[in-house]
This record gives C-alpha cells, sequence and structure tokens, in this order.
C-alpha cells in the first residue's frame, strides 16, 4: 500500500517546467490617448514582446520578418495599456471584414491574455481586429473559451503603410487580481495572420500540451497601484408594441438596472432589479417526440457573463430560473384556462464570485421567482378562479474551487431550489477533483454527487452519482477512459437537467493528430470513442456505441471529414416507455451511421459547408439520411449573407404514442418523419459600433404513422388495433428578428428590433413545404413585437469627477 501511496504522490508532483517569457513593464503618468497612433513617450520607454512563433498550424516555427509583431506595455492607476505593431509587407491584401461585438468575421486580429494571478488556469482574453472589432472572453482549461463573458475596454486601430496598429486600454475593473503591491502576472499575445490562417504567440504554446494556460509568459513590473473604485450602474428603459390577430396593438414600457460592484480587486457582485430579457434571441424549437425535454441554450446576458466557477460539475442549468412553471393546474367539469402563463417571472438576481490570492475560487448566485397562476373559467356561470402553478421560489448555487499546482483544482458545489409552502424542494451538492500532473501529461478527474428531493410525501427520494476518468493528455496520441454510476433516485432536475437515471457507464477514447503540417494537410486528427450503458436493475445494455471521426484541414485550409457509428449489438431502451413501470423496455436493433462534411475556407469571399449523412439498422425498411448545405457571400467587408437548409428523413422510425393505465398496455408507433430547417443570417456593418442584423428560421418537421404495436413484456412489439388516436404530428414554426445596434458610448447601446414569429402544431396537415410556410406567415398567425432598448454604462467614477 505504501509503495502506491508514493507512486501517486510522485505521479501528481513531478516536476518539468518549460521556459517562459519574461516582460517588464514601467508605470507612466503621461495621459494615453487610445488612438491607434503611439505618440506618447510612455511608448519609447516601453520594453518590446517580440520573436513571435507560430501557434497553429507549423507549431514552433518562427515568425516571418516580414510579418513580424511588437507588442509594448504600460500601465497607471486606471489600466493597463498595450501598443501592438503587426508589420505587413503587403498592407493592401489586409483582411478587414466588419461584423458585431464578438464575432471577428474574416480579419486580421491581435490578442492579450492576461491571467492575474498567474496560476495558469485561467485566461481573461481581449482581441481586436484590423477593422477594430473587438472580442472578449473568459478561457478555463475546463470550459475552454466563454465568449458569453463581456467586459468594458477601450482600443482603436489603424491601417498604415508598413501593416496596422492596435492601441488598447483594460481597465483594472476588466480583470480579476491578488491585492499584492507586486503584481506577477501571466500572458501572452497572440496574432492571427488571417490571409495565411496562420496563429502567432508571444510565448511558445506548445500543442503537444493540452494546456494553454500553463503555457504564458510572465508580466513583472505592476507595483503599489490604487486601483479605482469598482461600481458600475447600468440603467435601461425599453418600450414594446406587441400585436396579433387577437389582440390590437399594445404598448407595454420597462425599466430597472443593473448592478457591478467590485468588493475587491478578486471580488465582484452582479445584480439585475426589475429585469428584463424581451431582446434575446429566439429559441430553436423542435418538434420533440422523444422521452426527454428539449435542452435551450441560455440567451439571457446575466446568466452568460461570467458564470464559469458555475458551470462545474455540470448542476447548474440556468433556464430552470424563470423556465416553465412545474406544477400542472387541474380542471373541473366544464371549465377551461382563460391565460396559463408558459413561463415564470424572474424577480431579481444576483451572483457574486471571485477568487483569493491563494487560490480559492468563491461563487454565490441566488434568484428569486414569483408567484405564478393560472386563470381558469367556469364555461357555464363564467365564474373564474385561480390555480397554483408555481409557487414563490429561491435559487441558489454556492461554489468552492481551490486551484493549486498551477493545473489542479477540488472543488465543492451546492444547488438549493427551495418552494414556498409545500412546493418541491431540491437540493445538490458535489466533490470534483480535477488533477493534471506538472507537464500537463496526464489527467485524474472524477466527481461524487448527493442529491435530496422533499416534495412533502409525495415523491421525496435520495440519491448520488459518482465518475472517474484517467487520460493521456499530451503528445500525437492521447487517450483516456472512464466509469459513471447513477443510482435510480438521483435527481439535479430542480436546478439542472438530466435525461437519465439508475445506470452504469464504461467509456474510453483514443484521439491521433498531427502536431506538424504535412506536404498534404495542415491539420489532421482521428478520434475514436467506445461507450456502453447498463440498467442498473436487469444489467441489460442501454447503449453500446463505438464511433469513428476525422477532422482535417488541407493545404489550402479547406476543411474535410468525416465518420461513422454503429451500435452492433441489440439495446434495450427504458426511457421510451414512458412508465412509473422501471421494468419495462423496447427492444433497439443493431444501427450504423456514416457521414462526411466538406467547409471551404472563409478567407473566399464565396464559401460553402456540404454535410450528407446515412444510417441504417437491423430492421427491414428502417433508414435514415440527411443533407445540410450551407452556403455565404461576403459582398464586402460591411455586408454578408449565410443561407443553410437542412433536410432529414426517418423510415420507419419507433417511438411511443400513448398507453391504457387501465390494461397497463404501452403503445408504439411506426412513423415517417421528415424536417426542414431553413435560415438566414445577414449583416450590414456601418462601422465597428453600430450595424444591423437579419436573422430568419423556417422550421418544419412532420411525423406519419403507418402501424401502431402494443409493448410487449420482453421489449418486442405485437401489432395491434386497440390503439385508434391519431398520432400524426407537423410542427411548423417561423421566427424573424432585424435588429439594429449602436454601441453609442463603451458599455451603452441602443437596440432596436422588429421580431415576428408563429408555431402551428396540427395532427391534420399537408406535408408540402410551400403550403406549410404560407400557413404559418398567414398574418393570422404571426405574433409582432417592435421593441426599442437603450442601456447606459455609468462609471462611479467618473460622477465622481
Amino acid at each position: 500500500m505504501k509503495y502506491t501511496f508514493s507512486l501517486l504522490f510522485f505521479f501528481f508532483l513531478c516536476f518539468g517546467y518549460s521556459q517562459k517569457k519574461t516582460l517588464n513593464t514601467q508605470f507612466t503618468a503621461e495621459k494615453i490617448i487610445i488612438d491607434g497612433k503611439f505618440d506618447e513617450g510612455a511608448w519609447l520607454k516601453a520594453d518590446v514582446a517580440k520573436d513571435f512563433v507560430m501557434w497553429m498550424p507549423d507549431n514552433g516555427t518562427p515568425e516571418p520578418k516580414n510579418t513580424r509583431t511588437e507588442v509594448r506595455v504600460t500601465y497607471d492607476n486606471e489600466a493597463v495599456y498595450f501598443a501592438a505593431t503587426m508589420y505587413d509587407d503587403e498592407p493592401s491584401k489586409i483582411l478587414k471584414e466588419l461584423s458585431q461585438r464578438d464575432n471577428s468575421g474574416t480579419a486580421d486580429r491581435v490578442g492579450i491574455f492576461i491571467n492575474g494571478y498567474n496560476d495558469g488556469q485561467q485566461e481573461f482574453s481581449f482581441i481586436v481586429s484590423a477593422s477594430g472589432v473587438q472580442e472578449d472572453f473568459l478561457f478555463t482549461e475546463s470550459n475552454g473559451e466563454d465568449s458569453s463573458w463581456n467586459a468594458i475596454w477601450e482600443s482603436k486601430t489603424q491601417i498604415t503603410d508598413f501593416g496596422w496598429t492596435a492601441e488598447i486600454k483594460i481597465p483594472y475593473a476588466a480583470l480579476r487580481f491578488s491585492s499584492e503591491k507586486k503584481q506577477t502576472w501571466g500572458i501572452n499575445f497572440i496574432r492571427d495572420f488571417r490571409r495565411a490562417r496562420t496563429f502567432y504567440s508571444w510565448n511558445l504554446i506548445d500543442n503537444k500540451i493540452n494546456s494553454r494556460g500553463n503555457q504564458e509568459g510572465v508580466l513583472n513590473g505592476i507595483e503599489n497601484i490604487i486601483t479605482p473604485t469598482r461600481l458600475f450602474l447600468i440603467p435601461y428603459s425599453s418600450f414594446y408594441l406587441n400585436s396579433n390577430a387577437t389582440q390590437k396593438t399594445k404598448g407595454d414600457l420597462k425599466g430597472g438596472v443593473d448592478i457591478k460592484y467590485g468588493i475587491n480587486d478578486a471580488f465582484t457582485l452582479d445584480a439585475i432589479l426589475v429585469p428584463d430579457f424581451g431582446q434575446t434571441t429566439f429559441d430553436n424549437v423542435i418538434l420533440n417526440l422523444g422521452p426527454f425535454e428539449q435542452q435551450f441554450n441560455e440567451n439571457r446576458p446575466f446568466f452568460t457573463e461570467g458564470t464559469e466557477l458555475f458551470s462545474k460539475g455540470n448542476l447548474f442549468y440556468s433556464r430552470r430560473i424563470g423556465g416553465s412553471p412545474t406544477i400542472n393546474a387541474d380542471l373541473n367539469t366544464n371549465e377551461s384556462f382563460t391565460t396559463y402563463p408558459a413561463k415564470v417571472n424572474l424577480l431579481n438576481a444576483l451572483k457574486i464570485s471571485g477568487r483569493t490570492k491563494n487560490g480559492l475560487g468563491i461563487g454565490v448566485l441566488n434568484a428569486v421567482t414569483e408567484k405564478t397562476e393560472a386563470t381558469i373559467t367556469n364555461d357555464i356561470t363564467g365564474a373564474t378562479r385561480k390555480a397554483l402553478i408555481e409557487p414563490l421560489a429561491n435559487y441558489n448555487v454556492m461554489v468552492l474551487d481551490q486551484r493549486f499546482g498551477t493545473n489542479s483544482s477540488v472543488s465543492f458545489v451546492n444547488t438549493n431550489v427551495t418552494r414556498n409552502g409545500n412546493g418541491r424542494d431540491g437540493n445538490v451538492s458535489a466533490l470534483l477533483f480535477d488533477l493534471n500532473t506538472k507537464k500537463n501529461t496526464y489527467n485524474l478527474n472524477g466527481d461524487y454527487k448527493y442529491s435530496v428531493v422533499n416534495g412533502f410525501g409525495i415523491d421525496n427520494k435520495k440519491g448520488f452519482s459518482s465518475s472517474i476518468n484517467f487520460g493521456e493528455t499530451s503528445g500525437k496520441f492521447q487517450y483516456s477512459a472512464g466509469a459513471e454510476y447513477i443510482s435510480r433516485d438521483f435527481d439535479k432536475d430542480d436546478m439542472g437537467i438530466q435525461f437519465q437515471s439508475n445506470y452504469h457507464a464504461l467509456y474510453s477514447n483514443w484521439n491521433y493528430r498531427l502536431l506538424s503540417p504535412t506536404k498534404t494537410f495542415n491539420m489532421f486528427n482521428v478520434f475514436v470513442n467506445l461507450y456502453s450503458e447498463f440498467d442498473n436493475r436487469s444489467g441489460r445494455i442501454q447503449q453500446g456505441m463505438v464511433n469513428l471521426n476525422i477532422n482535417s484541414m488541407t493545404k489550402k485550409n479547406n476543411f474535410f471529414g468525416g465518420g461513422f457509428n454503429t451500435r452492433p449489438i441489440k439495446t434495450y431502451d427504458f426511457y421510451e416507455p414512458r412508465t412509473q413501470n422501471q421494468s419495462r423496455f423496447l427492444e433497439i436493433p443493431e444501427v450504423i451511421n456514416a457521414y462526411i462534411y466538406y467547409s471551404s475556407n472563409y478567407n473566399n469571399r464565396f464559401a460553402i459547408e456540404i454535410n450528407p449523412s446515412y444510417g441504417i439498422a437491423n430492421e427491414k425498411g428502417r433508414i435514415g439520411y440527411g443533407l445540410s448545405i450551407s452556403p455565404r457571400y461576403r459582398f464586402s467587408d460591411q455586408f454578408s449573407l449565410n443561407y443553410s437548409i437542412d433536410y432529414s428523413q426517418q423510415v420507419n422510425n419507433l417511438g411511443f404514442v400513448g398507453n391504457n393505465d387501465i390494461t397497463n398496455e404501452i403503445f408504439m408507433g411506426r412513423r415517417d418523419r421528415t424536417t426542414y430547417i431553413n435560415t438566414i443570417q445577414g449583416k450590414f456593418t456601418i462601422n465597428s459600433d453600430m450595424n444591423f442584423n437579419l436573422s430568419l428560421r423556417h422550421y418544419l418537421s412532420y411525423a406519419t404513422y403507418n402501424q401502431y404495436y402494443n409493448l410487449q413484456n420482453d421489449g418486442t412489439l405485437m401489432p395491434t388495433s386497440n390503439f385508434t388516436q391519431n398520432s400524426n404530428s407537423n410542427f411548423n414554426a417561423w421566427n424573424l428578428d432585424l435588429s439594429y445596434s449602436w454601441w453609442f458610448a463603451p458599455g451603452s447601446q441602443i437596440s432596436i428590433l422588429y421580431r415576428n414569429n408563429a408555431a402551428l402544431f396540427e395532427n391534420e396537415f399537408k406535408r408540402d413545404l410551400g403550403t406549410n410556410i404560407r400557413n404559418v406567415i398567414d398574418k393570422d398567425a404571426l405574433n409582432h413585437v417592435f421593441s426599442v432598448s437603450v442601456r447606459y454604462f455609468i462609471d462611479y467614477n467618473s460622477l465622481k469627477k
């Protein structure tokens, strides 16, 4: 035993540091004007970060002299300043497409990656394109690049006769760092030389190692700074006009305020009072015929910005807050619903997050949603009554995340939902670990989670889940293997999203990749995955998949790829029967699927993506196929259009249609399903602060049933005439957003949005695409919304001045 412990101790503490570049900076009392010209004296005295090396594709190759990059740094008590010069002996060929914020488009870029703790585990990333478009994101090794994070910073670019320049001001308010008098920051600079599709970095990012944050250089010299108070107010006002065929045009005025307060240089409080999310992006709703709910992306800024800590353990699904009601209201005889809110209103929310100088990350998120009722009317007497569909509720997430050893961490996470009265309460706690060797060559991670649900006697339960994974994370060839166990009563659905329980799984992955380009490829990798999943009660296999995927990029920067996945054995689906009797299952046949894709170089004005797929099951006539085509054209640096059509067909597919509680029969149906998804994305950008955007989506999916079956106890099917309900379904949805956005000052924005949308569900329908489009855009079906929103960023320090 002691030898095992010694080997593990050596495994996780072995040394192997790579050489890091160091840059020194100096304090300046001179006012730096952000104009891209570098005419202040401070820039003449600043040290230069130079001798960049290629990050991708030819890792480690020195940057050519004719396209070299130089970056200078200085600072004062308000911000850190950067002056970047990107030399280019053919400045007329510099790519500089204009686009909206956080979308670089086809343009050269320069970026600054800053880690105020120099702990190798997260980077605040600031990128500006040659056309002046800003991007920012928070990078962590566990979550990658989180572009939903936004900061307030300034930049200005200039195209010159020797290339282009970028001058950047990053206030301390946009960063997180310790309170030490003498700061030591991790830092790196990157350059995206777009026309050659090459990336360069100041400090080498060795692609043999899957850890970017540990390969920063070091910035010294920031000392004794007196940072300003971080207090920002963002008041907003929004006006909405709503109309449809059943109601007259109605106006609605809303207002509120967001608050951001820096408790210190490391911790920040964010709060929203009287929130307004009326202009968030629409959800891509689908015809969902499966046993699980559809998972939606989070589009509300408060729940997307700076939430890296809260995503640990995968326990937090923010769409639960202000989502659908959790209680079904019952109707008595001769009653009908007059109103039935689809969403619960969010009253307020706050979050506190940050990290101490010793690497302890602390995050707390709290939100309150209002009591929600449906209105029910007696159709004979006209009397009305209220029915509770969601009580007043409090949602809370707490995270403690201790980093150590520059690349490892241990975390504790707790989520809790408390509903007023006898509403269901849910609590989940998790302990997580993520351990890496010093050279980032091996990783061991895992978790243990425990859930408690209080249904006040209706559905009380306690459960747990656990997983462990080990892998090699460096070099050409990488692998990992792991296992997971989820008990029957583990339930994180109150604050998270969970699709399955009561199973255990074993899996392994292998990955081979080129580390340097060849005569044919700039990039090439092969990924193989084996996954098996078993029901805890019976031991029956629920999943048994083998996947192979190939991805490549040619020397002309076109992408090719493909793959196949197969389930070579019969499996058993315990969820499709949709019954409380958890011993029922549906037998699923063997299947094989294959796909290929092609994506041409986006540097070209015209580019296209093509993705055909085909699958066949070991069952007579049961196949599936699809084709996705997405052409795009860049008319100018200001104007572009993207179109996409996705077509898919499932023939002789099987699925649940209903049951009979009296006879304990479960009915399945054999169906043909057709889906069309047409989307158009367009943008016209006036400058880096002002743009128009078009987003249009038409979704049509219909399923027609050919035969109904009675599900047998052994998972097989027997034809039946006992089920006579029409289960044919047609979901026809239309969404159109036309918006204008103007960032008229740092952090301040005017948004004007016109939206029309409609959704139709039918059991009797015509199948042709044209008829369905005409039906869904009919004036009687469409809802129209016109809105204007103004948000103004106020810095407390500017008020003092």
